[in-house]
Parts: C-alpha cells; structure tokens; sequence
C-alpha cells in the first residue's frame, strides 16, 4: 500500500469521513508546501502531551497553562460557583462544547464516550457506564437533577433508555433522583454538537421529567 492509500485509510477511520472525502485530505495535504506539514505533525506530536483527561468528568482539556503543573480534574469540574444540584450526561466532548458555548446550564457533566445503537450487547464496550457510576456515586447526596443529553435519534433513546434503568438501580434504597431529558426543541435526527445556541438553550429549558 503506498504513502496516499495508507493515509487515506486512516482519515476514512475519522467520525463521519467517508473514503472519498479521506482522499481529497490527503490530496490537499500533498498541494501544501513542507512548513504546513511541519505545522500539523508538531501540533499532532502534541496532543497527547498537552492535552489530559479530566478524572471526573472524563473531558479532554489542555492540562497546562503557563507552566503550571497539570491538573487532574478540568477548570469546570474545579469550579465551585457551578450548580452541584445538576448532573448532565453528553455522549461526546463536541456536545459539552455545544453546551456550554449555549451558556444555558451551569452545572457539572459527564463525557458518556458515544452512544449505545439498538441491540447492542456490550454496552460496557461502548460507553463509559463503570466511570459514570463511580461519579453518582461520589456526588449522589449533592445531585438532584440528572439531565441525559443524547442526540435526537434512534441511538440516542436507546442510550437514554439504557441510563434511565441502569440510574434507577444506582438510586435503588437511596436519595431520590430526577431524571430529565432534553425538550425536542431539538429537531429529530439532529447531533448536540449541530444545534445552534438557542435550539439548545429551548431543549434545556422544556427539557422533560
């Protein structure tokens, strides 16, 4: 396989890019002159060094600044004027993003890792439910609200479905819990991280319990 084939097999393996657009990548990158490549295998050499995991809730976020020392947990699940009364559980960083560009909520999140598709028998393999259940339980005396997310699809009820059993049997003889979802103020078939900030702020708004 040579140079072009093997790069456009990896770019093929990107979320929602298809064989025809992972070649006009790699195309694009063979018409830029050397410091551009320069550039993004500097940036990509980079990536895992600059960039952590948040303990809590899981999000990529740039662990230092200024030459601090890294810290474990990202700036918005360090900060204490959010509300602590509200848990909101997204499948991706991309949907977080959407969220808080919305400034709509003020609480705290869980990154999911993706979505459950119906029928799927290895939930534990596609979703970080082990994470998230360590987190409930480490906040189930402050939390009140748990708002479930999820894209506006077949995926997304399944992966709602799913969390709404497996956070019952969490709260199972302990503090009671709201479980609410985004209002369809999201158009069906519609991704979090698509909406625009007031398609967003409405489904948060007329979210439903």
């Amino acid at each position: 396989m040579n140079p072009i084939d093997r790069l456009t097999e990896i770019f093929s393996h990107f979320p929602g890019i298809g064989p025809r657009q992972a070649k006009r990548f790699v195309y694009y990158l063979l018409s830029r002159d050397q410091s551009t490549l320069d550039i993004l295998t500097e940036n990509i050499d980079h990536l895992k060094q600059d960039i952590a995991q948040c303990n809590e809730c899981k999000r990529f976020y740039p662990s230092t600044s200024s030459g601090q020392v890294p810290r474990k947990i990202c700036p918005t699940c360090a900060d204490e004027s959010r509300d602590h009364s509200l848990l909101m559980i997204v499948p991706r960083d991309a949907d977080f993003e959407a969220i808080e560009k919305s400034g709509s909520y003020k609480g705290y999140y869980f990154i999911l890792g993706g979505s459950l598709p119906i029928l799927e028998k290895e939930p534990a393999k596609r979703i970080r439910i082990s994470d998230l259940q360590n987190l409930i339980n480490k906040k189930k005396d402050a939390v009140k609200e748990i708002i479930l997310a999820m894209n506006a699809n077949a995926e997304g009820e399944n992966t709602s479905d799913f969390l709404r059993s497996h956070i019952k049997d969490l709260y199972q003889g302990g503090p009671s819990i709201q479980v609410s979802e985004l209002g369809r103020g999201l158009s069906t078939g519609s991704e979090l991280e698509c909406a625009d900030p007031e398609t967003l702020k409405n489904a948060l708004l007329h979210r439903t319990r």
